[in-house]
């Protein structure tokens, strides 16, 4: 849904992960600080310094009256200022906006807004650009306390291989060496995994299979740009599903060329759906999940949909 095309910048905030990038945003950070002077007369930065504090950040913003939220990093960075627009799982202010500034390693998630990669131009973008409200997921899971947890996702969610690669990336820190670091870890993982068998309910629908992946969209692009749904939407107030049985190391090599063109959807091992609302319970212990390229627990996991949530920045989709 479009909102507006012409935009006013409202107090702005702009909340700066300077460890993105592999730590360039810190690096160029007075470039791009005197860039956006160049459209925002007046804004508030600060700079996270501890995982998660981008949400503290964006919600202590909207209590005190900001209502444009600028994310500077990467897709960890970004789903960390949407969480922070709600707060009890309500959305805390209808009209505030977010705006991206991508600096980071992936970057998946602008893709699906068309916000450009250049940062020049990501910036000249929050002024041109429309505001759109989009749809954002949220999912209720086990967190690695064993509690019950509430979290948002802007992109895409999966349990199976992803979380085992971003735990892997996180062990071995191969997020700092570069776009291809989710693919090597993607392989390493792959070539010892064997699956996990996870029973699944969508609408009236019930699957239970070993899998390899199963991954609930809201946008397109994920893991260092795979389009693993090609025609999901942010606005048509549904996932695009994506369940990949589980496959050998060298079915993943021969179809990976698939992932990357969109084209595994007619793959015999891959089904499609979209839905609302899927539940995934496990079969074994352990299945891990992600959420925009982070790893916060475990399955069982109930993802809803929240249509139409946030105000974003972004090109008409």
């Amino acid at each position: 849904m479009l909102i507006k095309k012409n935009f006013t910048f409202p107090k702005t905030r702009v909340i700066v992960n300077p460890e993105s990038s592999k730590g360039e945003t810190r690096k160029r950070w007075s470039q791009i600080k005197e860039a956006l002077k160049s459209f925002i007369r007046e804004f508030r930065f600060e700079f996270t310094e501890k995982p998660l504090q981008a949400i503290e950040i964006t919600r202590e913003s909207i209590k005190e009256g900001y209502e444009f939220i600028v994310g500077v990093g990467g897709d960890g960075t970004v789903n960390e200022i949407a969480n922070g627009f709600f707060e009890n799982e309500k959305i805390m202010n209808p009209d505030a906006t977010m705006g991206i500034i991508p600096s980071g390693t992936g970057n998946d998630f602008v893709k699906s807004l068309r916000i450009p990669k250049r940062i020049k131009e990501a910036i000249k973008h929050l002024k041109e650009g429309s505001v759109l409200k989009i749809d954002v997921g949220k999912v209720k899971f086990i967190d690695h306390n064993g509690f019950e947890t509430t979290r948002f996702f802007l992109n895409v969610a999966d349990f199976g291989i992803g979380g085992e690669v971003v735990k892997r990336v996180n062990r071995k820190d191969i997020s700092r060496r570069g776009k291809w670091a989710y693919w090597k870890a993607l392989f390493e993982s792959a070539y010892k995994f064997r699956g996990c068998k996870v029973k699944v309910f969508v609408g009236e629908k019930e699957i239970t299979k070993n899998f390899f992946i199963g991954a609930i969209a809201n946008g397109r692009i994920f893991g260092g740009n795979m389009l693993i749904a090609p025609n999901a939407s942010l606005q048509d107030g549904l996932f695009d599903i994506v369940l990949v049985e589980n496959i050998s190391f060298m079915e993943l090599i021969k179809n990976g060329i698939r992932l990357i063109k969109g084209t595994h959807l007619s793959h015999p091992k891959v089904q499609f759906l979209r839905a609302e609302k899927i539940r995934a319970i496990p079969e074994e212990e352990n299945v891990l999940i992600e959420l925009d390229g982070e790893q916060p627990g475990f399955l069982p996991a109930l993802f809803e949909i929240v249509p139409l949530a946030i105000r974003i920045k972004g090109s008409s989709i």
